[in-house]
């Protein structure tokens, strides 16, 4: 017999598989972060912002999502850097997945994100129309 209130969390996991999925062929995965929290991580060994709390994990981008993510949620802001994160170095758990109903899967960390997997910070600015540009310094990446 089904213990009451198994049959929701089963539906759950199965939404969960159905709309995430693992991707293996990413090397790098990317986030945003305000300079002042990245000083902040990078002084105590660890970086965990306030959506591991609120949401439960940490939101990166596929490095075709970074501008589109950079206008949408960091708008008119400054003083940002991009994290490049090697995918195969982190500790936590990564899904890519979309969790507002869209078709674009983003990819998510489920847990604080460990130095060792920063491969490289680029500040990460706009142009002269106020449009985020993906760093020079970056070349192909």
């Amino acid at each position: 017999m089904l213990k009451k209130g198994f049959l929701p969390k089963l539906q759950e996991v199965v939404l969960l598989i159905k709309n995430s999925f693992y991707m293996t062929d990413i090397p790098y995965i990317y986030h945003i972060v305000p300079t002042t929290e990245w000083a902040q991580a990078e002084q105590v060994g660890m970086y965990a912002p306030a959506s591991i709390n609120t949401e439960g994990f940490i939101h990166c981008s596929k490095l075709e999502q970074v501008t589109g993510s950079a206008q949408l949620f960091f708008k008119g802001q400054s003083n940002l850097k991009l994290l490049q994160i090697i995918v195969a170095k982190l500790d936590a758990r990564l899904v890519y997945e979309n969790t507002t109903g869209g078709t674009e899967l983003f990819p998510h960390l489920y847990g604080s994100l460990n130095l060792n997997a920063v491969r490289q910070v680029f500040d990460f600015n706009t142009d002269a129309n106020g449009q985020f540009v993906l760093p020079d310094t970056m070349g192909s990446q």
